[in-house]
């Protein structure tokens, strides 16, 4: 079954930055309201500091976040995932928009953008990987 992991806050609402979050939601299946399941990154798992190999988001498909770095785009593009970025913050809403093709894009960038694109370039273990 198709495996759909939102980055988040807390579990709450969608994480701004995919590379740092640890706090997943994974959703199986196609059929829009199904409950995710939870799952918690240690800190060496975060994507900006995991190294290859096995890893707990392993077998999904698709990542949903508010904003990810070009090396996070790069590591999810050699695993075969599609990354969808958006400016919706509800993960409920954000995977059956997903699922009907309708994602709300993504926000521009902005300052903050920038200072994360900055922060990858300098500090990121998923750059180099």
């Amino acid at each position: 079954p198709m495996k759909i992991a939102i980055a988040t806050k807390d579990f709450r609402q969608i994480a701004g930055h995919a590379g740092q979050s640890r706090h997943w939601l994974l959703y199986e299946g196609t059929e829009p309201g199904t409950q995710p399941r939870r799952i918690e990154l240690a800190p060496e798992q975060v994507f900006h500091v995991h190294r290859d190999g096995v890893h707990p988001l392993d077998g999904i498909g698709v990542v949903i976040a508010g904003s990810a770095g070009d090396g996070f785009l790069r590591r999810m593009g050699k695993r075969g995932v599609t990354v969808a970025l958006t400016a919706e913050s509800d993960p409920a809403r954000a995977q059956r928009d997903w699922l009907a093709g309708c994602l709300a894009p993504p926000a521009p960038p902005g300052l903050r953008g920038l200072i994360c694109k900055l922060r990858d370039r300098l500090f990121s273990a998923h750059l180099r990987g």
